[in-house]
């Protein structure tokens, strides 16, 4: 990537099996006397904040594809703890209320699902539960349509953790590229889902170009998130 180096990651298995790899070369180094690594950058509260909204898309995408009010419920409370700075005239679509209502017509009959259901919507209502991640992600919500690609910049800062998402509302699927001002791809996720997530850390800071790729045949709503 020529003088801009860039750490880059993406999607949840990526993750992990770069883990792996990265301790299994730390296992590999500790007898030969050299230098540890420094410590890895720790994202901020707003980026933190995007990769737990993707944790909740996910799993209401299990819950729903199961039948299990107990996976929407738990995605709702997920989601309740992550604060939005919202902007451009739609709201977002994957919320606290949507997902409960959401459980709540999926666990017609089911007096436990119902009563816990109730209970949580009450403890928010009291503002129980408190948000470890700051201001909250940047979202802002776009009509894609089929075969369409959203593109945007984003001004990325040197040394920072970039964390960029899509969740779509689950009509189809959607990928994720982020490339450097000359174009270079810095990410993708195209895993075949409608939740993708790049992360990458840039050393000099400067524009980065987002696009967002519906490959499905019928358009789609999708909620775009940064920190």
């Amino acid at each position: 990537m020529g003088s801009h180096a860039y750490r880059i990651a993406t999607g949840p298995l990526r993750t992990g099996l770069l883990a792996l790899v990265a301790a299994l070369t730390v296992m590999a180094c500790a007898g030969l006397g050299r230098a540890q690594d420094p410590a890895p950058m720790v994202p901020s509260p707003e980026a933190a904040g995007v990769s737990q909204l993707v944790t909740a898309a996910g799993l209401a995408d299990w819950g729903r594809a199961h039948q299990d009010p107990g996976a929407l419920i738990m995605a709702a409370r997920i989601v309740g703890e992550v604060p939005l700075r919202n902007q451009g005239d739609q709201l977002p679509f994957l919320t606290f209320d949507s997902l409960l209502t959401e459980a709540e017509e999926m666990a017609a009959g089911q007096p436990a699902y119902l009563a816990a259901i109730e209970q949580l919507r009450g403890q928010v209502t009291r503002g129980v539960v408190s948000s470890p991640f700051g201001r909250g992600p940047i979202a802002t919500v776009k009509d894609v349509r089929a075969r369409e690609t959203f593109g945007f910049d984003v001004d990325a800062r040197g040394g920072e953790i970039l964390r960029i998402a899509a969740i779509g509302d689950g009509d189809t699927n959607i990928d994720l590229i982020v490339r450097d001002a000359e174009g270079r791809l810095l990410c993708q996720d195209g895993f075949g889902d409608h939740y993708p997530v790049c992360t990458l850390m840039p050393q000099l800071a400067g524009k980065v170009r987002v696009s967002v790729v519906n490959r499905g045949a019928i358009w789609t709503k999708v909620q775009i998130l940064s920190n």
